[in-house]
């Protein structure tokens, strides 16, 4: 038994079982030929045993060799506006070593089986109904393969993935699935006890994705019926075709929450294509890149960023168990140490761990006696073998760009994004990237400084308006910073369950509000961010204070090792500027010593009134403050 294929427009994939003794068969409509091979791989002719156009039929016939080269066949059409989700274009890339991670090298063969094994787990326990009736599925996976196939597969049942924190306590786990209305959790061995009485308190149900289930051999088992695996690329093909995954929901993201309580992020498929696909572009990713993965995976910077964008374009990603800083630097600069050897080509971080990485190359690598880890070895190869390094996540201070730019020879390429945007601004692969600033708009986004105005019909005034190839700024108005305002194909589709969140987010002419004071730069050509408005902008007497360029300043001084610059209130002046100060070990400062050193560094009312000093700045995971919370904490 065989199976004949006909095409009809509009590009229907039709399937039909038919008896004849010859090879797997193919029948096209004459117009439809062109599209079939767009939408394979490049050697698709070349397995063909015959390639015949019938004019009686108006159709071509393909006849393949072997029914081995149908299951290669990927459906991906690459027309203009066509979504193709990161588990359809791994098709392309079967053989290629997708992750390596403690437990070995994975390609992306093995990916889509261990992927497609769970999805079918899945179907299990949650019916389509149910699953179309509570489309979320919540995981909490280490940082290796089991993220990725979780996250797969729940792309594979047209389900929401809602990816959880391993450090989040249990009452923030238990908001999240019960806000997402989770009917399932799919999480491993070393998760299932912090999952499980949160599962019982909200009756949701539990898969736990074994070891064995993503890492066991599968080569020698017994093949799935091939009828059933062409009917899945059938349903793909026309779910392509009909371009369904460029609307269909994907994932939710939850926000840090700096306002009441988080709001889950929603993106669709089309979003996270786009958000790629500049990525792709802006930042030059090829199939040969290597990124090393350092970063948590309930955030865009490591789940979109580092670790998509490399599956998407068919490059490998060595992910790391959690960061430390040995083990990055044996991956950056030594990775003949590594079980799996393989020279990284790209990586990311945020300011936080460029610091600990700074720190401990400085005081353990460099300063030992003896060491065959010399400064001149660090900075060639970090130099002649990876291509890219970039910050992102929080604004990067100078100190630190100066200091990895002496170690590395890496000028750090910053960027700015946020969750419901994905990148939105990036300084340049090639060229100038100026300290402090965050370049312009990536392709395919254009982005608005806006004034307020109650009077306008959209709520604000142009201040500056701009896209990846032209800036214009209104005359009059060059020096002016105002609200960053964002559009593009990238931008969230809603906050999960929360219409009116999602209507105060727009503008009425559809501007996504950022919550972010930018300003253009004329002279260098640049976006730069001040500050989150409600937090970074200070409004003592009559000036507008930016908290991160005190930040920068302070940063600078050879005994302050972490700092945040708040406001806080004053009956006088509106705000006072305040200051968190963390000191090198040892070192004792006062508010006097401060004000002294700052007094040819800064203006006189940038300079802080008041000082605190902790032993250490709380950050999340992610390197971020939460401002509003130090000032409740510390000035409160």
């Amino acid at each position: 038994m065989n199976i004949m294929l006909w095409y009809k427009l509009p590009s229907a994939f039709q399937c039909h079982r038919a008896l004849c003794k010859s090879p797997w068969s193919s029948v096209l409509h004459k117009n439809q030929y062109p599209v079939l091979k767009k939408w394979c791989h490049g050697s698709f002719l070349a397995m063909a045993r015959t390639d015949k156009y019938i004019e009686a039929r108006n159709t071509w016939r393909i006849t393949f060799v072997s029914k081995n080269y149908m299951s290669r066949l990927v459906y991906t059409n690459k027309k203009v506006g066509i979504v193709v989700p990161v588990f359809l274009e791994a098709e392309k890339h079967v053989n290629r070593v997708a992750i390596i991670d403690q437990n070995g090298k994975f390609n992306y063969e093995d990916i889509l089986h261990y992927s497609s094994k769970l999805a079918m787990a899945i179907r299990e326990m949650i019916s389509p109904k149910e699953l179309e009736k509570s489309p979320c599925v919540a995981f909490l996976c280490e940082n290796d393969l089991s993220y990725v196939v979780a996250q797969w597969a729940i792309w594979m049942n047209e389900g929401i993935s809602v990816p959880l924190c391993k450090t989040h306590p249990a009452s923030e786990l238990e908001y999240f699935i019960a806000d997402s209305k989770a009917p399932l959790v799919i999480t491993t061995e070393a998760f299932v006890d912090k999952i499980e009485p949160v599962s019982r308190k909200l009756n949701v149900q539990i898969f736990l994705l074994k070891k064995e289930s993503y890492t066991g051999e599968y080569k020698s088992e017994t093949q799935p019926d091939p009828s059933l695996s062409l009917k899945l690329k059938v349903y793909y093909a026309n779910m392509l075709r009909d371009n369904k995954y460029k609307h269909l929901p994907a994932m939710i993201v939850y926000t840090s929450g700096t306002t009441g309580r988080p709001k889950g992020v929603l993106m669709t498929h089309g979003n996270l294509s786009a958000q790629i696909s500049m990525m792709v572009e802006a930042w030059g990713w090829s199939k040969s890149d290597v990124i090393l993965h350092v970063l948590p995976l309930h955030h865009v910077h490591g789940i979109v960023n580092a670790l998509m964008t490399s599956l998407y374009c068919g490059a490998t990603c060595v992910m790391l168990p959690k960061f430390d800083s040995k083990m990055t630097w044996s991956a950056l600069i030594n990775p003949g140490h590594m079980e799996h050897p393989v020279q990284i080509t790209l990586f990311m971080a945020v300011p936080t761990i460029y610091a600990k990485l700074i720190e401990y190359l400085e005081s353990e690598v460099l300063s030992v006696e003896g060491s065959n880890l010399t400064a001149k070895f660090v900075r060639s190869s970090c130099q002649s073998k990876i291509r890219l390094m970039v910050s992102g996540s929080a604004a990067l201070p100078q100190p630190i760009m100066e200091k990895w730019m002496k170690h590395t020879s890496h000028t750090l390429l910053e960027r700015y994004g946020m969750t419901e945007t994905g990148m939105v601004l990036t300084n340049p692969l090639h060229g100038e990237r100026i300290p402090g600033a965050v370049g312009n708009p990536f392709p395919g986004i254009e982005v608005c400084i806006g004034k307020p105005n109650v009077y306008s019909s959209t709520g604000y005034d142009i201040i500056n308006k701009g896209d990846s190839k032209l800036s214009k700024t209104t005359p009059g108005m060059e020096k002016e910073s105002g609200e960053l305002l964002v559009k593009g194909p990238n931008v969230f589709k809603e906050y999960w369950k929360n219409s009116e969140a999602t209507k105060a987010a727009f503008t009425p002419d559809g501007w996504f509000k950022t919550g972010d004071t930018a300003v253009y730069c004329h002279e260098k050509k640049v976006y730069k961010i001040i500050g989150r408005t409600s937090v970074d902008i200070i409004k003592s007497g009559a000036y507008k204070i930016s908290a991160l360029d005190i930040e920068r300043h302070l940063l600078a001084h050879p005994d302050i090792r972490d700092c945040a610059v708040v406001g806080v209130p004053d009956l006088t002046w509106g705000q006072q500027v305040a200051a968190v100060i963390v000191t090198r070990p040892e070192v004792t400062l006062t508010l006097q010593d401060i004000k002294e050193w700052a007094a040819d560094k800064m203006p006189p009312y940038h300079i802080p009134r008041i000082v605190k000093f902790l032993p250490t700045m709380p950050r999340n995971a992610m390197g971020k403050v939460n401002k509003k919370e130090l000032v409740a904490q510390v000035f409160g």
